[in-house]
């Protein structure tokens, strides 16, 4: 093993990312040579995306389609066992934890893997994070929830129900905040017209 060969933050090439075998991959994406993929075949990456060092794609059943313009922090978790979708323009700040599968911690059933099928209570849904929908570090989002477009969250905030758009949320679990000024989604149409 080469010296410091652990910490080499470079991103997979073009070519390199093909030979991955992710069921579509747009242009411009950069993820760092030290991200966990499972389920290459059920991902979906638009284009100019990137995915920063440490990250889990998880997706061994469901997929998890990544828009374009999508940017993954660092550490961030996307367990997308019912599916997990992120739409373009999303972002996920550091160490952001998305869960489509947990345990009923209510006492009513055993939790942890190792238990069994018979005596747990998952509870399961598909996570969708809406256009302009950037998240802040550490927070945590859970099964079945679904995040309307433009919402902002700031960090170490804890989602488990869905988010009306355009508004700013905070805490644990979320609580909504203030209006969010609806101006980006101007900007986008200004930006895209550039990119031509």
């Amino acid at each position: 093993m080469k010296k410091n060969e652990n910490y080499n933050a470079s991103y997979f090439s073009e070519n390199e990312l093909k030979n991955i075998k992710f069921k579509r991959i747009g242009k411009k994406v950069l993820i760092s040579r030290n991200v966990v993929i499972v389920g290459s075949s059920n991902i979906s990456i638009g284009s100019n995306v990137r995915i920063d060092g440490y990250v889990h794609l998880i997706a061994p059943k469901k997929n998890l389609k990544i828009g374009s313009y999508v940017h993954i922090g660092a550490f961030s978790y996307l367990s997308a066992q019912e599916g997990i979708e992120l739409k373009n323009f999303s972002g996920l700040g550091q160490s952001v934890k998305l869960y489509s599968v947990s345990d009923d911690y209510s006492g009513n059933s055993l939790t942890n893997p190792t238990t069994g099928k018979k005596f747990v209570n998952l509870i399961k849904g598909k996570i969708v994070i809406g256009k302009h929908v950037n998240i802040g570090a550490n927070s945590v989002i859970l099964p079945n929830v679904n995040i309307s477009n433009g919402v902002a969250i700031g960090s170490f905030t804890l989602v488990n129900k869905n988010l009306k758009g355009n508004y700013i949320y905070f805490g644990i679990p979320a609580k909504q905040l203030i209006r969010r000024s609806k101006k980006i989604f101007l900007l986008e149409k200004k930006f895209l017209k550039n990119e031509k």
